[in-house]
């Protein structure tokens, strides 16, 4: 894919990455101390600071994702949370039976997600981003690359078969 449909996959892909956090970071953000409790239920240390920490990161790191803003950071510091949170909020081990095939299920689907934030990270966000728009990614660097060769002059062949570089006329020898 090339141009405008890979940037529109690329944002499709933010889009839907972050269709998985965002609405529950949200409800999280309005109800911190029930996230704190679940948190301490689960084994956690120091519910209230991890509950708050939790809610801005679900919160503003996807909107960093969908803005394409610092993709490495945001990247890594998504799929370190994903993962850490599913093993702590789906111990598929602790159950039996049904209840362990669905926490293994949402384990499992959690650390399909960090896969995706990693390759985030590592491929950008693209040209349709905060960082596409002011030519901060890699995207855009491609695209200024043709601008600055056509800059230069072009090499001119002279009649006798000789090229000659654009710019000043040399000096005519006398005859």
């Amino acid at each position: 894919m090339f141009g405008s449909a890979q940037n529109g996959v690329l944002l499709a892909a933010r889009l839907l990455m972050v269709s998985a956090l965002l609405p529950t970071g949200i409800a999280r953000a309005l109800n911190v101390s029930g996230f704190a409790v679940t948190l301490a239920g689960a084994g956690c240390p120091a519910p209230n600071a991890m509950a708050t920490a939790a809610v801005i990161v679900q919160v503003f790191g996807p909107l960093a994702v969908i803005l394409g803003v610092m993709p490495q950071l945001t990247g890594l510091a998504m799929a370190g949370f994903v993962a850490g949170m599913a093993a702590l909020l789906h111990p598929f081990w602790l159950h039996a039976g049904a209840a362990a095939v669905t926490e293994r299920s949402f384990l499992l689907a959690d650390l399909g997600l960090a896969g995706a934030f990693l390759m985030y990270a590592m491929t950008g966000p693209g040209a349709w981003s905060w960082r596409g728009f002011f030519g901060a990614g890699a995207a855009s660097a491609f695209a200024q690359a043709p601008a600055k060769a056509s800059a230069k002059a072009p090499a001119r062949a002279k009649p006798g078969g000789v090229k000659r570089t654009g710019g000043r006329a040399p000096a005519r020898a006398a005859a």
